[in-house]
């Protein structure tokens, strides 16, 4: 795919010369300038570069104290982010709040938890190999998700437990380069019920205005009843859809690509990982300390984009069996993660909450 003046997206074109210009912020160079990398005299690697002085990893990653916003870019426009790369103690990965702003909004257009962003929304690491996002051995935390904007783009991230974290590290790659008038901005958030109220369902996304088309979703789901939970279905109402939906699946498994419970080959739950869908988390109990369930699942509309011309509600039942045969409305908990894109400006979003509103118990 050929854009943002030249800009390539696809390994077909990687041979094909671009204007664009590459840029990357990170500890070591807070603004993204041109030749300005690695000239920090002061930074959490001072004492170990003590020997060896300027331009030997003096600032690799930055402190973020208890109850605190760091803002990790601020970008001048035209541009398009291209990867995101962070990583730190994953305890911390439900107090460290990601947003983004485009083109000096006041309202972020991305707002989730760090661990929820790149499919890890348990505290507890896993390997994702998916197109978008990708989570690596000890918790390389990977973003490839194409982000245009026009004036400026911002990025920050908020502590918003007491604790200090030491250190977090992160690099942010994008390229300045002209961005054409079809090109929407990105968006994420984050919702949880904990617990889903019985005989109602987990809203993924509401109150989206303008058109656009829906890209992802991530569910962090733990199961609060025995048995098989997974009946429930995802439901698309867009355009003006009231009480019935334009697009309806057949059950939670079947959305993410798998089917009949997700059952593996020798029994159990078969957990996976693929370019466009995973459950590639389980979390069983221990019989001790850990007493229900968890699991892990995303299904990337990247090949299969879900657009909408007006609006888009998104929700999924939470259900499983009981005696007689009968579906059984479950009170799990569930947090899901909507990405998509669409014109601005975008409806403001509900609260995220605190840190007892987001955390793993």
């Amino acid at each position: 795919m050929k854009g943002f003046d030249g800009l390539q997206m696809g390994l077909g074109n990687l041979a094909t010369l671009s204007h664009a210009k590459t840029r990357s912020i990170s500890a070591e160079n807070f603004t993204g300038e041109k030749g300005k990398g690695g000239m920090a005299t002061e930074g959490v690697g001072a004492w170990a570069s003590r020997d060896l002085g300027q331009g030997w990893k003096v600032s690799p990653a930055i402190k973020l104290e208890g109850k605190s916003t760091a803002t990790l870019a601020e970008i001048e426009g035209p541009g398009v982010i291209q990867h995101m790369w962070m990583t730190c103690a994953p305890e911390f990965w439900r107090t460290l709040i990601l947003r983004i702003y485009w083109d000096g909004e006041e309202k972020p257009s991305v707002e989730v938890p760090l661990g929820d962003f790149f499919c890890n929304g348990w505290c507890e690491r896993s390997i994702v190999n998916s197109i978008p996002v990708a989570v690596m051995t000890a918790g390389g935390l990977n973003s490839y998700w194409s982000m245009p904007f026009r004036k400026a783009a911002k990025i920050t991230i908020e502590n918003i437990g007491k604790q200090e974290l030491h250190q977090f590290f992160y690099q942010i790659t994008y390229a300045l380069t002209a961005v054409p008038n079809d090109q929407a901005y990105f968006h994420a958030q984050w919702r949880r019920s904990n617990f889903l109220k019985y005989g109602e369902v987990h809203t993924i996304l509401d109150q989206v205005k303008g058109q656009g088309h829906y890209v992802g979703t991530y569910l962090a789901w733990q199961t609060n009843n025995n048995g098989w939970w997974g009946e429930g279905e995802l439901k698309f109402y867009m355009d003006g859809d009231q009480e019935y939906p334009t697009i309806c699946g057949t059950g939670t498994e079947d959305y993410f690509g798998g089917a009949w419970a997700f059952e593996g080959p020798d029994g159990g739950y078969g957990a996976y990982t693929s370019p466009y869908l995973g459950l590639h988390q389980v979390l069983l109990p221990d019989g001790f300390a850990k007493s229900n369930v968890r699991f892990g699942m995303y299904r990337w509309h990247v090949m299969d984009p879900i657009r909408f011309e007006e609006n888009l509600r998104i929700t999924v039942q939470a259900l499983g069996w009981r005696s007689e045969g009968r579906y059984l409305p479950l009170q799990d908990d569930i947090a899901s993660t909507a990405f998509w894109y669409q014109t601005e400006p975008h409806v403001p979003y509900h609260e995220i909450g605190n840190k007892d509103d987001l955390e793993v118990i």
